[in-house]
């Protein structure tokens, strides 16, 4: 993946996950319905998010679990 820090130019990063909920519905069962891939700079620390579709049975099988 070819990526360039914003704020500082750094090359290095770091990949990681969040999910969050998304309405009132979902925050009232605590079902996380948004998931972002996320782009850490390695150097500042500075983190880019990128939303990424979810499948309906994920958040069912999240919300059986919890």
């Amino acid at each position: 993946m070819d990526w360039k820090c914003t704020k500082c130019e750094n090359t290095e990063f770091e990949k990681g996950q969040i999910q969050t909920t998304g309405g009132n519905f979902s925050k009232l069962f605590d079902i996380q319905n948004k998931k972002f891939v996320t782009v850490t700079c390695s150097k500042c620390g500075f983190t880019e998010l990128y939303k990424v579709d979810s499948s309906v049975g994920m958040n069912i099988l999240d919300f059986l679990i919890d």
